[in-house]
């Protein structure tokens, strides 16, 4: 087995479908989507069929942040909802098959804007099309009646943004690298100024133009959205000030390229909020909190990274510039609580 396969056994993956009932003909093979910043994700083939398999990493897990079986849970209850997701095939919850959980769900064709060279491929007015169907769709998942298509037990929205302070902490102390003192105060203004929260919504937890999948065709019109590992029920908010935070130049760092969704050419903050707002009717209250709790989340997710890369557990390139992320997001997250960055 290569190194491109780790974590991955593909014969034992071939028994578990027969056994599922799912057909296989021909060997399995397996490409590498991504390597290890979040989940493990493969493309997998057959001489028929083409899925795509995620399972969490080898090493350096945060808990709850890899949860393949709940992300599979999320996105089969979203199946007609009117927030395009992948079709679901199956789940793999006995880590004796594989090492690891693991969910298979169909290849969905398109294209993903994941570079600035992506993003400078398309007009003006594609990426403005393109940001509109975003921003509807984000505020069309808030929409959901989550009761209705059975999600009412997935998460506690009662108390949402007092656990996720406390969470992200706790977080940080299990993937630390360095001592951080700006990060503690950062996480100490964030305890003693946290806001009552509007109505609860499901959210993706990780909202941005490269974990969607764009038509082929027309890049105005989204046809899955991915990566749904940090999704629950919770503060909607929190989902907008995320989309927000990933505009900041360390993104690159994080993800290791230029990113698409730093760019210049895309809409500012103050933008995607007021078009948020228009496509949701949600009053945008106590902003600068919910920014300063995005950059608190995405310093500890960069950590995770690093982490991750000095314990030799990820598979690709681009993960070395990950922790030089993280002062520049505290620093901006303590900025964003008074009021003085967006």
């Amino acid at each position: 087995m290569t190194a491109i396969h780790e974590g991955l056994d593909l014969a034992a993956l071939q028994r578990f479908l027969t056994d599922s009932g799912i057909a296989v003909r021909g060997e399995l093979r397996a490409e590498l989507i991504s390597g290890g910043k979040s989940n493990l994700t493969y493309g997998i083939l057959d001489e028929v069929s083409h899925w795509v398999l995620r399972r969490p990493p080898t090493a350096g897990l945060t808990p709850s942040a890899h949860d393949v079986a709940r992300e599979f849970r999320i996105t089969s209850a979203l199946k007609g909802s009117g927030v395009p997701v992948a079709p679901t095939v199956v789940q793999c919850e006995d880590d004796s098959v594989m090492g690891a959980p693991f969910t298979l769900v169909e290849y969905v064709e398109g294209r993903v804007v994941r570079s600035k060279d992506d993003l400078d491929a398309l007009a003006d007015d594609e990426i403005d099309r393109c940001i509109g169907e975003l921003v509807r769709i984000l505020a069309d998942l808030h929409n959901v009646d989550f009761e209705a298509v059975g999600l009412g037990g997935l998460g506690r929205p009662d108390g949402y943004v007092t656990r996720q302070v406390r969470l992200w902490a706790s977080q940080w102390s299990r993937v630390k690298t360095r001592e951080l003192p700006d990060l503690e105060r950062l996480h100490a203004a964030l305890a003693d100024s946290i806001p009552d929260s509007p109505a609860p919504a499901i959210v993706h937890g990780d909202y941005r133009i490269d974990n969607t999948i764009l038509d082929t065709s027309d890049t105005g019109r989204v046809v899955a959205v991915v990566d749904w590992e940090l999704s629950t029920l919770g503060d909607p908010l929190t989902d907008l000030a995320m989309m927000c935070v990933y505009r900041h130049p360390a993104l690159d760092d994080i993800l290791g390229f230029p990113a698409a969704w730093t760019s210049e050419r895309l809409p500012s903050n103050d933008d995607l909020v007021q078009r948020y707002a228009a496509a949701s009717d949600r009053d945008i209250a106590n902003w600068n909190f919910y920014m300063g709790l995005a950059y608190l989340k995405l310093a500890v997710i960069a950590e995770g990274i690093n982490h991750r890369w000095r314990a030799g557990a990820t598979i690709g390139d681009g993960f070395d510039r990950a922790g030089e992320a993280v002062p520049a997001l505290v620093s901006a997250g303590l900025a964003a609580l008074k009021g003085t960055h967006t």
